[in-house]
């Protein structure tokens, strides 16, 4: 580490000293006014290479460091004027310039701008790849992270200026529904030419200023010439060993583009730990549909009936055996019409190890009690992914604009865990599920004349799920002693078997549309009234049945009502909305509210219960345009929210051994209030991103949790808190970075984040029957804080470093944790051939009380070898090279203020030797 950082320091002052010389000035049209986001750059004479560009700032200022003693070529343009070039010979002094454009000629001026390293166009901003490239970049994350203003975090989410990319597009079309993990991991970084970032976004161009679009950015990648009309891509094999397994990667990614059709297929079978797709990804993954009922000021959550089968990312298990492969098409049968669709198969076999420590402290009456528990966890889990997506959009003139989509998700996971734990002895836990999700859009939007556009928007999902649920526990912990299980209180229950063994079925149907219509009414160019009239209607059914297989393999089923469910339940909310959106000077409002008429019907225990009522539901949005790229936004939202049928069926459901949950038929809605306030800047001058974000949520008549806790067994259900306890959150984001000297970049950021969450604690009494305990209202806080740094450099001939540094304290009540986490990143291309690269990582988790102190640390390191124009390249490739062990985390529960430190076994030592061939 020390000598990295010593190489560090000397890369950073020997590029310093190299550029001492400055040249300053401000860029100007004919009649002396400034134009901002001109470009300027510096030609060196002698090696005809870009030393130095700039773009002028809202004053027309630019500054460029340049060398001494050295002859340029300055040129300076903009689309529009004619180019602006003249030699100048810098000594040992600063230089001052001025700059006068003179309109037309815009061809010349166009070819000026091609050649800068980044451009800006309206609200496009085009950056040149090759511009930012030192040679060990292999996929478009890797060219991403190197730009100014761009973020790319290990999920493949990518951010520009603060904000998150919605899609992402090759050559204009969607790239698998523009999933940026997906593309960031596997388009090639040589084939980019141009990376656009389309800011104030809008797919649907006839809704182009109508609505709030500031916060949208999506990203269009234009390829180099010879990768278009052309197969291009590439194909790895390799081969490696670890401390005991054989370990193999296959991996294919193939790409076709033309202006007609496309075709993008991607393959990786791997037991090295890379998930090409993980459930979380699956779980997210929209396929490009649209919240249609976000301006409603309601929302009715569909919950997932997924029993945490949740394969983990490839840093938390100990060994994952991965097959993916996914193929994208897009044709247009014509120039009005585009055709598209995906079809994605994962297949992920993955072993876990996982070592908890469980504690909570209860103080009732004065008197503090703490439960704490040791367990580990062996799992074994197996999915099947599938998702597949057809889409049809018709555009034949700037009026009219018709598209649908069909999404289907399903998969087959399977899950085999066993628990030691020193509070309840040794548990063996089977979950299976097969959820199958239809999804399907409908939109027409028509632009009638300058002064009407409408838009009709309908939307519908089909969910199936029917996770099975097996439970097998001991009746004696590890000490002999007695064991508590919920599964005794069920009424049936046989108890004089040799171990309890529970069991549950449940199947859970939805079907849900959302049908929406808008007509906008310009009224002048700078504003117009927006009326809404929308439904959303949803029937559910939610059947759930509990089981107890006896000693002699016999089934005693549980037939008693409360162990059971049959229910099925309406939603249907009715809604108009009104809203007007003006600019005046440099503000921007859209106030606007929703009336709605909800009604909701659930059938269950041979009777049903309806419930009618109206709300009147107001939001706001305005926007401070302070400068061209620095605005102020605030948003206020007032919302209903409304749960389904999961937390209405009023049997017992359980999906964990020491988990039982009745629902409430009797819920209201909960109210929220919430309040966020974002401030943005951007510099092109100097790169320079200043980013804030303050959101305060307040939650009435909150649903919430009312649970007896009995050691860490749990019978719960779910009620309505009162509104004078509220749920309460605050929390704050900010961030400043910046690049300079053209070869660094810097960031520095903080989050905050405060919440205060109620639920009613049923109190233990001395009888076994949970209807008769008193209750009291228990309040948890938890106040979670991260710091970070980053300093990378992106010299072109010399080795490149990237430092972070990561401070995390978590205030979970009864515990808090601290955790530091340093990493340091070397790159380096020499001899025009090799491209090394190495990561380590260090971290250090402890806790106030001192009974937690844990260090682990990570290297890896790759170096590959590759001539120019050689379509082969060879590379070494090796993980974990400390063979670290484990990993470390900790987790807050806000129902009854509980904390989990975990250790998870992580993957060992791999060396990996591979060959890719280049198309």
């Amino acid at each position: 580490m020390k000598k990295l950082i010593l190489i560090f320091a000397f890369i950073f002052s020997g590029v310093v000293s190299a550029q001492n010389i400055k040249l300053e000035g401000t860029v100007k049209d004919a009649s002396g006014a400034v134009i901002e986001t001109a470009n300027v750059m510096a030609i060196n004479q002698t090696t005809k290479a870009m030393d130095a560009y700039n773009i002028t700032n809202d004053k027309g200022k630019f500054s460029l460091n340049l060398k001494p003693n050295t002859e340029y070529l300055i040129k300076a343009g903009y689309i529009g004027y004619a180019p602006f070039e003249k030699k100048i010979t810098t000594a040992n002094q600063n230089i001052s310039l001025e700059i006068a454009l003179k309109e037309n000629n815009e061809i010349e001026a166009v070819e000026i701008v091609k050649e800068m390293p980044v451009t800006i166009k309206g609200d496009t901003i085009i950056y040149n790849s090759d511009s930012f490239t030192n040679g060990t970049e292999k996929k478009l994350e890797d060219v991403l992270k190197k730009l100014p203003g761009v973020e790319v975090n290990k999920d493949g989410e990518i951010e520009v200026e603060g904000k998150k990319v919605q899609k992402v597009m090759v050559e204009g079309k969607d790239f698998f529904d523009g999933d940026t993990k997906i593309a960031t991991k596997n388009i090639p970084a040589d084939a980019l030419d141009k990376i656009q970032v389309l800011r104030n976004y809008n797919e649907v161009s006839n809704l182009k200023g109508l609505e709030n679009n500031e916060e949208n950015v999506a990203i269009n990648i234009k390829l180099k010439a010879g990768k278009k009309n052309f197969w291009f891509g590439d194909v790895t094999a390799g081969g490696g060993f670890s401390n005991k397994l054989d370990r193999h990667i296959f991996n294919p990614k193939l790409f076709f583009y033309s202006p007609k059709y496309s075709v993008n297929v991607i393959g990786n079978l791997n037991n090295i730990g890379e998930l090409p797709l993980t459930m979380q990804d699956y779980f997210k993954f929209t396929g490009g549909f649209k919240n249609m009922t976000r301006k409603s000021g309601s929302t009715f959550n569909v919950s997932s009936n997924d029993l945490g089968i949740m394969g983990m990312r490839n840093n938390r298990a100990k060994e994952i055996d991965a097959k993916f492969g996914a193929a994208n098409f897009s044709y247009n049968p014509s120039k009005a019409w585009t055709i598209s669709g995906f079809g994605i198969y994962s297949y992920n076999k993955t072993n876990l190890l996982t070592e908890n420590i469980y504690n909570r402290v209860d103080q009732f009456n004065g008197t503090p009690t703490t439960v704490t528990e040791n367990k580990t966890d062996k799992s074994l889990q197996s999915t099947d992914l599938g998702l597949f997506k057809i889409s049809s959009s018709y555009v034949p003139s700037t009026k009219v604009h018709f598209d649908y989509d069909a999404l289907i998700k399903t998969s087959n996971q399977l899950e085999n865990q066993s628990t030691v734990s020193s509070l309840q002895g040794d548990i063996y836990t089977v979950k299976k599920q097969k959820p199958l999700a239809i999804n399907q859009n409908l939109n027409y939007y028509y632009t009638l004349n300058d002064k009407n556009v409408f838009s009709f928007e309908m939307q519908n999902l089909f969910q199936e799920e029917d996770p099975l649920y097996q439970a097998n526990l001991a009746k004696l912990n590890g000490q002999g002693i007695p064991v508590f299980s919920i599964f005794q209180q069920l009424n049936g229950y046989n108890t004089s078997q040799t171990r309890n063994d529970g069991n549950q079925n449940r199947l859970v149907k939805t079907n849900k549309t959302d049908t929406k219509l808008d007509y906008y009414y310009m009224v002048t160019p700078k504003s117009n009234i927006n009326v809404t009239l929308g439904n959303t209607y949803s029937y559910q059914n939610f059947n759930s049945s509990i089981y107890q297989i006896l000693d002699n393999g016999t089934t005693n089923n549980l037939t008693a009502p409360e162990n059971n469910n049959q229910v099925t339940y309406k939603f249907n909310d009715v809604f108009l909305g009104l809203h007007y959106k003006f600019m005046t000077g440099k503000f921007t409002f859209n106030p606007g509210f929703t009336i709605h008429q909800f009604n909701t019907a659930d059938t269950q225990l041979n009777s049903s219960h309806k419930m009618s009522f109206n709300r009147f539901l107001p939001d706001v949005y305005a926007l401070w345009q302070i400068k061209k790229s620095q605005t102020l936004t605030y948003n206020y939202s007032m919302s209903n929210s409304f749960t389904d049928i999961n937390k209405l069926a009023q049997g017992y459901v359980f999906s964990n051994y020491n988990s039982l949950f009745s629902g409430n038929r009797f819920l209201e809605n909960s109210l929220s209030h919430v309040h966020s306030l974002r401030f943005f800047k951007y510099s092109m001058f100097n790169f320079e991103n200043i980013f804030a974000n303050l959101t305060y949520t307040k939650q009435v008549n909150t649903i919430t949790n009312k649970a007896l806790l009995t050691g860490v067994n749990q019978v719960s259900s779910s009620v309505n808190m009162p509104s004078n306890f509220p749920n309460e959150s605050l929390s704050g984001f900010g961030s400043y970075g910046r690049s300079f000297l053209r070869y660094f970049k810097a960031d520095v950021n903080a989050q905050l984040s405060w919440a205060k969450n109620n639920n009613i604690r049923i109190l233990p009494d001395n009888d076994t029957d949970p209807t008769n305990n008193p209750a009291q209202y228990q309040t948890t806080k938890s106040f979670t804080q991260n710091y970070g740094f980053s300093f990378s450099t992106n010299l072109k001939n010399l080795p490149n470093l990237e430092f972070n540094y990561d401070y995390t304290i978590n205030d979970f009540q009864s515990q808090v944790y601290y955790v530091d986490n340093p990493s340091i990143t070397l790159e380096y291309y020499f001899l025009d051939a090799f491209s090394f690269t190495s990561e380590y990582s260090f971290y250090h988790n402890r806790n106030k009380a001192k009974t937690v102190n844990t260090e682990y640390d990570f290297l890896t390191a790759s170096l590959s070898y590759k001539k120019k124009d050689s379509k082969f390249e060879y590379k070494i490739n090796a993980t974990n090279l400390l063979n670290t062990t484990s990993i470390n985390d900790s987790s807050f529960n806000a129902l009854g203020g509980s904390t989990n430190f975990s250790s998870y076994y992580v993957q060992p030592r791999y060396l990996i030797f591979s060959l890719k061939y280049n198309l």
